[in-house]
Parts: C-alpha cells; sequence; structure tokens
C-alpha cells in the first residue's frame, strides 16, 4: 500500500470523525431568546417563553415559574409548540408585582439535556 494514500486515508478520516463530533458539541438545546427577558421589569405578562437553539422533545422538556418563597405560579404545564418544535411556553395567570425565577429543562430531539433559571421581576 502506497504510504501517501494511507496518510491521505488517515486524513480524511480524522476530518469525518472531527466534523461528526462538532455537530454532536453543539446540538445542545439552549437558549436564544427569553420573554420576559432575564433581569427585566415587566408588568404581569400571560406567559414566559423561550426560544431555543434546537428542536425539544416535548415530553422531557419544561418550564417552571416560581415566585421569591419558591412556590409555582404556574398552573399550567409548560408545552413545545407542535410548529416550532425550538419553542416553549408556560401559561400564567396574574402575577402579583415582585420577583419570579423562570427553571427550565430542555431535551433535545437527540436526547442531550440542558437545564437553567433566570430571574425576572412584575412592577
Amino acid at each position: 500500500m502506497n504510504s501517501s494514500f494511507a496518510i491521505r486515508g488517515f486524513r480524511g478520516a480524522l476530518a469525518a470523525s472531527t466534523l461528526f463530533t462538532a455537530q454532536f458539541a453543539f446540538a445542545h438545546a439552549m437558549p436564544k431568546q427569553e420573554s420576559p427577558a432575564p433581569d427585566s421589569a415587566v408588568v404581569s405578562p400571560a406567559e414566559v417563553s423561550i426560544d431555543f437553539g434546537e428542536a425539544l422533545e416535548p415530553s422531557f422538556s419544561t418550564l417552571v415559574v416560581l415566585d421569591a418563597s419558591g412556590k409555582q405560579v404556574n398552573t399550567a404545564q409548560s408545552a413545545v409548540d407542535a410548529n416550532n418544535k425550538k419553542h416553549m411556553s408556560v401559561a400564567l395567570g396574574g402575577l402579583a408585582p415582585g420577583a419570579y425565577q423562570v427553571k427550565w429543562t430542555a431535551v433535545a430531539a437527540d436526547g442531550h439535556r440542558t437545564q437553567g433559571h433566570y430571574n425576572f421581576k412584575v412592577k
């Protein structure tokens, strides 16, 4: 076997492997836009929504809104939009003025799980 051919084959395999690995490294569903925005002060919102960078698995992705004492204030379950699997929201009733925390868990369609939280205030 020609050593030049073997080196080219190795380089090709290495490039394919790097591309394959890089594709999965970016497959985690991370927030791209939150509403209300993190650290914002807003009038009582009708819902909290997050747009993610990857499609979500609806069965395993959740959004929960907590008040300053840690009590869950959303009574409805969160939902991933059937027409846009990157969008998840949860409906809210009227929120009293105060501090709130949004906790989210996002499971991408490929199975990778991420989670996080952020705060906002109702004025």
